[in-house]
């Protein structure tokens, strides 16, 4: 005897997906929506509920079409979904499937073909997806039928539009808005972004694409020129809100663009926009400092005393203070010719007082606690800090007091921090010790080529070495090839005493 389809088609994983779906319930969608509610609301266990516990305690396939056959004036739409849901438990519960008469799956396959034209959508649409997951063929009488009900009760497709460009635009808009886009990025479909002009392309799908450049770490040179060349192209149609984000993925990745009247054009749109949105005139000076590319004329009216006293009573003033702060920290270090009004010393919060985002949510995959644990057994627990922040507020990875003759000092025994703002003349200082700052560089702090670092690691490692610190760092490429703790601490001890560095009892 034939046996049904479903036992060979239907495989282990759609059968126990099966038995995750809750129950289906007849009333669920509201009055009269399965016609079996009683007048006045009231609910009963009626012969319609009694057929669906009947139904759901069906003990084999042959069982459940005689109670679907024998009782045709008790049958409503919601129990055929009943049905092919206890269908799926009968089959799914066992290791070995009990065998099913072809007949059988045939008469339950024609009892819902005949049926379904007075099925609403909700109850086709849960039947087509228990055929599919039975295993039933998609070419099959019973999911071609389905699928024609379900076409019947779609609305009409609206007609294509007429205008070629807007159609490109809105798929490309399409595409990037999707999730599993935005999860698995298809680069052969945005590069193709580059060939398109300006004019084809709307702000939202610019900004679309700048934000997923800027997520997904991807350095691409032609589409981020795309971007610099639309925003110049459409300068006087574009707001600061919008050019914040389109400037976004130039800061984050690292990169400058070519087109000439880039700056400028941020330069005119900042003069006019400045103060209409205080906290996107921050964010594109952000993307800005971390280019090293800050305008003196939009830095004077951020650090005004007007603008400072606008966005303290706003509720992104915390955000704002924190900005400011890191830009008037760029002014300290990279800016010697600015003459201008600078952030007051009570306004200025630290930058970032703690581990960024990132390394927090990727803690697990970071080789810190290794690298931690590899200079606790060199140099002992006294000699080393972690994760100290360090005036103006950048936190650190690991830090050593080193003395004049390269002795590894004990950290209780010094200040750790170099003074901010940065002397003069370091020599005039009385601590000749220098401090050393050992850098993870993760492969997360790079763009997704692994070759540039990330705006703001750049930045951070670029002002630490500006106020003094001595770096160290400790590439990922490096850190993955050490196979165990042994080679970590050797491969550890070589950077140090590359550096002239000294511990242990020679070293004091």
């Amino acid at each position: 005897m034939l046996r049904v389809l479903l036992s060979a088609q239907a495989s282990s994983a759609r059968l126990s997906g099966l038995l995750l779906l809750p129950p289906v319930q007849p009333y669920c969608l509201g009055p009269n929506k399965w016609g079996d509610r009683p007048p006045g609301g009231a609910l009963h266990a009626g012969p319609v509920q009694g057929l669906q516990r009947l139904l759901e305690q069906a003990r084999s396939p042959g069982e459940l079409l005689r109670w679907l056959g024998q009782n045709p004036t008790k049958v409503r739409a919601h129990h055929y979904p009943v049905a092919l849901r206890r269908l799926g438990q009968l089959l799914g519960s066992q290791p070995r499937p009990p065998p099913v008469e072809q007949a059988t799956l045939q008469d339950l396959s024609q009892l819902i073909i005949r049926n379904c034209p007075s099925f609403d959508i909700h109850t086709i649409h849960v039947c087509l997806h228990l055929a599919v997951l039975l295993g039933f063929p998609s070419d099959g009488p019973l999911v071609c039928a389905l699928e024609q009900e379900q076409r019947f009760r779609l609305p009409p497709k609206p007609p294509p539009p007429l205008q070629p460009v807007l159609r490109g635009g809105l798929r490309l808009e399409a595409a990037l808005s999707c999730p599993r886009f935005q999860r698995h990025p298809q680069h052969h479909l945005i590069r193709s972004l580059a060939e398109a002009r300006p004019e084809e392309l709307t702000p939202h799908v610019m900004v679309l694409l700048a934000q997923h450049l800027a997520r997904h770490r991807l350095r691409e040179p032609q589409l981020l020129e795309a971007i610099a060349h639309f925003l110049v192209a459409q300068e006087a149609q574009l707001n600061s809100k919008v050019v914040q984000k389109l400037v976004l993925p130039f800061g984050r990745l690292n990169y400058l663009p070519l087109e000439e009247q880039f700056m400028p054009c941020l330069e005119r749109i900042l003069a006019r926009e400045a103060g209409v949105a205080p906290l996107a005139t921050v964010n594109i000076l952000m993307s800005l400092c971390q280019l090293r590319c800050l305008p003196f004329r939009a830095l004077h009216f951020v650090f005004s005393p007007g603008f400072i006293s606008h966005i303290s009573g706003t509720p992104h003033a915390p955000i704002v203070r924190r900005y400011l702060s890191l830009l008037d920290t760029a002014v300290e270090l990279e800016l010697p010719g600015y003459r201008g009004p600078r952030l007051p010393r009570r306004q200025q919060v630290p930058i970032f007082p703690q581990p960024l985002i990132t390394d927090r949510a990727r803690c697990k995959y970071s080789h810190k606690d290794i690298v931690a644990e590899g200079l606790r057994q060199l140099l002992g627990e006294e000699k080393y800090r972690q994760d100290l922040t360090v005036p103006p507020g950048y936190c650190t990875d690991f830090l050593l007091c080193v003395s004049s003759s390269g002795a590894v000092l004990p950290v209780r025994t010094q200040d750790p921090f170099l003074p901010y703002p940065p002397r003069s003349c370091p020599y005039t200082t009385r601590d000749p010790a220098q401090r050393v700052v050992l850098m993870l560089r993760e492969r997360w702090h790079f763009c997704r080529d692994g070759r540039v670092l990330l705006g703001s690691r750049a930045l951070r490692e670029r002002h630490l070495g500006l106020m003094g610190y001595q770096l160290l760092p400790l590439p990922f490429e490096e850190l993955e090839s050490q196979r165990g703790l042994s080679q970590l601490k050797s491969y550890l001890r070589q950077k140090l005493q590359a550096l002239g560095l000294r511990w242990g009892p020679e070293g004091g």
